[in-house]
């Protein structure tokens, strides 16, 4: 791995993952061009890893995904790390920053569509489980995607694993825009 030239922020390991799952079907090697991508911990962290690695600490080109829903709360954060100005409302996508509309799996699934997408989960060995749960009380007569959604977060670590595997079966003109931007940026 080369010195780091390069760092995207992310808000977790599923918005890792289906980056570098991006960056490999695109005959890229993030490590070897110099681009690391830090999973935050949550867009709370964004103004401390944007000191570290922004104009205030490592002076690095700085890129990133987020949620819609938490632009004002980046906005400040990148404002404090010295990366824009607060008042500037359209220098996010300017400085690298790109929204997921409600989040990265909302993306993912409305990219590749319900129907492919519980595909993938039926590939993985999942189909069961999402079944399982399709059936329960709670979500009996819920949209499989509402249910989709849920099954995504009902355990550790499966958000990262089907951002990978949804990333890896869609077509490469179906990968939403912001990941795409974002690796365009870098």
């Amino acid at each position: 791995m080369s010195e780091p030239q390069a760092v995207v922020l992310v808000e977790g390991n599923s918005d890792r993952a289906a980056l570098h799952a991006l960056a490999r079907r695109l005959g890229r090697d993030l490590a070897r061009e110099g681009v690391e991508v830090i999973a935050m911990g949550g867009i709370g962290n964004v103004r401390t890893f944007a000191t570290r690695y922004g104009p205030h600490g490592l002076d690095l080109r700085l890129a990133g995904l987020y949620d819609i829903g938490e632009k004002q709360q980046l906005r400040v954060g990148l404002a404090a790390a010295g990366v824009t100005r607060e008042r500037e409302i359209d220098a996010l996508a300017t400085v690298g920053f790109h929204a997921c509309i409600v989040d990265l799996e909302d993306e993912l699934v409305r990219s590749l569509g319900v129907g492919h997408a519980v595909a993938v989960v039926e590939r993985a060995g999942e189909g069961r489980s999402l079944r399982r749960l399709a059936h329960m009380p709670e979500h009996r007569g819920r949209p499989t995607g509402a249910v989709l959604r849920r099954f995504l977060s009902a355990q550790s670590g499966r958000k990262a694993k089907y951002a990978e595997l949804f990333v890896e079966a869609m077509e490469l003109d179906e990968v939403p825009e912001p990941l795409m931007a974002v690796l365009d940026h870098t």
